[in-house]
């Protein structure tokens, strides 16, 4: 193996965080890590890593060693990148990772025009709605729709992710159809159950803040369960609207509480805070931002 080679191998190592989530990243054994590692700090002499038997921390010559280590492998990939977008050619594989309603209902078209335009290039997708790790489970970019905490991650926010209360009609005629947010208290509610614990909020035109209360009839962490809980009459649903806007345009699920604001969340494209962003990565999020816009097409 060359001396590239061998700095990726210890960049992987050190951010995924060990010898064994570095080989299954890799695909590579995991004793064919560890002597690559041992190859390696024979040939420099030095110590890279303190290990034990569940992670490995890096020792004062193996931080040096990956933060040169870094730069040069960044350094080659912006060369090798240019190049690349001089021929308008992408290659290599682009990990991506979106939640699994929003992906699958709108994420698709997005991803296949790209790969059409960039035809040497792997796509590998994944589907949850948890957070992961980007860096530990090896991938390039994240879709996240959230009110984004501080962290040591980038993100670019590529459209606008608003939400509404809506219900069947046949529920609303046997309930009645909700004026304010205060009769929400006698109403059957669906209940997303997000991974950030989110409050939802209405508010009035005084901007005043109004809490979303009522009865939990269902809960689930699946958007679309919750939309045919919706559509069987069984409750109020406070869903985003790329979920459910085809059904109100069928008049098969009525939005209530119009004359009430709710709180946006963003759609963000989220990446590992690296020196340089790769040109796949960073195409990628401009083709998202183009094709989704500040309005996305679901609420037009």
């Amino acid at each position: 193996m060359g001396q590239l080679e061998d700095m990726a191998l210890f960049v992987s190592i050190v951010e995924s965080g060990s010898i064994t989530a570095s080989a299954e990243q890799l695909n590579l054994a995991k004793s064919a890590v560890s002597r690559r590692l041992a190859d390696l700090e024979n040939r420099l002499g030095v110590q890279l890593l303190t290990r034990t038997t569940r992670r490995s921390s890096l020792t004062e010559a193996g931080q040096i060693f990956y933060n040169q280590a870094q730069k040069i492998l960044s350094d080659t990939e912006e060369m090798v990148s240019s190049i690349s977008l001089a021929k308008s050619e992408l290659s290599g594989t682009l990990k991506i990772a979106a939640p699994l309603s929003f992906g699958l209902k709108h994420l698709a078209p997005v991803v296949n025009s790209f790969a059409v335009d960039h035809p040497g290039l792997i796509i590998d997708m994944s589907f949850a709605d948890r957070q992961i790790n980007l860096i530990e489970e090896g991938v390039d970019l994240a879709i996240r729709i959230a009110h984004l905490e501080n962290s040591t991650l980038v993100a670019r926010r590529f459209t606008t992710i608003r939400h509404c209360l809506c219900a069947s009609p046949e529920y609303l005629e046997k309930f009645g159809v909700p004026k304010t947010p205060a009769d929400l208290i006698s109403h059957r509610i669906l209940r997303y159950k997000s991974p950030s614990g989110l409050v939802h909020r209405f508010y009035d035109t005084d901007n005043k803040p109004h809490e979303f209360s009522g009865q939990t009839a269902m809960m689930s962490n699946n958007g679309d369960f919750l939309r045919q809980a919706a559509l069987d009459g069984i409750g109020l649903y406070f869903t985003p609207t790329f979920i459910c806007w085809q059904d109100f345009k069928a008049k098969t699920l009525i939005p209530v509480l119009q004359n009430y604001e709710t709180s946006d969340l963003g759609a963000y494209a989220i990446y590992p805070q690296t020196r340089y962003l790769s040109s796949r990565v960073r195409l990628f999020i401009d083709h998202l931002a183009n094709c989704f816009g500040e309005t996305p097409y679901w609420d037009r």
